[in-house]
This record gives C-alpha cells, sequence and structure tokens, in this order.
C-alpha cells in the first residue's frame, strides 16, 4: 500500500489549523444551564441582554483569548462572594454557588466563556 504523503501532510495541517482555530472547551450545555437556573443566576444574568448583572456573552467578549484568566475569574465570583459591582453602579455581595465540585464549576465557565 502506498501513502500520498502529500495527502497525509495536507491532512495533518488542516487538523492542525482545526485544533488551534477551536477552543478546546468541552462543556455540557444542558448541566451548565440547569445548575445556572438551580441557583438563581438568571435573576441577575442572562445569556444576551444586560440585568442586574452582565450579560453572559459580554463576559465571554471581556475574556476571548484569555479563557484560562475568564474561567478563573468566573470560579471565583461564584465561589467566594465578592463583592461585585451592578450595572447600575451600586454594589452587592455575589452570590456562592450550591456546588464545591470543580468540574461543575469548570463546565459552568466553560459554557458562559462559549458564548
Amino acid at each position: 500500500m502506498k501513502i500520498n504523503f502529500v495527502s497525509v501532510t495536507t491532512l495533518a495541517a488542516v487538523a492542525a489549523i482545526f485544533m488551534l482555530s477551536s477552543p478546546a472547551r468541552a462543556f455540557d450545555e444542558d448541566a451548565a444551564k440547569s445548575l445556572a437556573k438551580r441557583n438563581d443566576c438568571f435573576k441577575c444574568h442572562a445569556v444576551d441582554k444586560t440585568k442586574k448583572g452582565p450579560a453572559y456573552k459580554k463576559i465571554a467578549v471581556k475574556y476571548k483569548g484569555k479563557e484560562a484568566e475568564g474561567e478563573a475569574a468566573i470560579i471565583k465570583n461564584i465561589t467566594t462572594a465578592p463583592m461585585v459591582k451592578l450595572e447600575d453602579g451600586t454594589q452587592q455581595e455575589h452570590k456562592v454557588i450550591d456546588t464545591k465540585n470543580p468540574a461543575e464549576l469548570k463546565n459552568l465557565a466553560a459554557w458562559i466563556l462559549s458564548l
């Protein structure tokens, strides 16, 4: 069996481009939404519109190309109850999410950053 070197090289190049251009952030969207709903996150946030807190899409844009930083910031906000500035300029303690499971926290952050 003869392997065409050009085809293998082309295939490898295409695969490399795909891997570099696609974020390697696998997540379970349904589980992320369920966790957010269970914790009343949608009371202050929406996917694409500003409420008391920023839209999730706005958060994703803020961390575009800095996903590791974004994941850390999101997880910190949802686990440590820092004071956050709301869209109306007031401040409030961010709610702590009801899970300590690192996989669930990372999944929620990955979903938010994917928007």
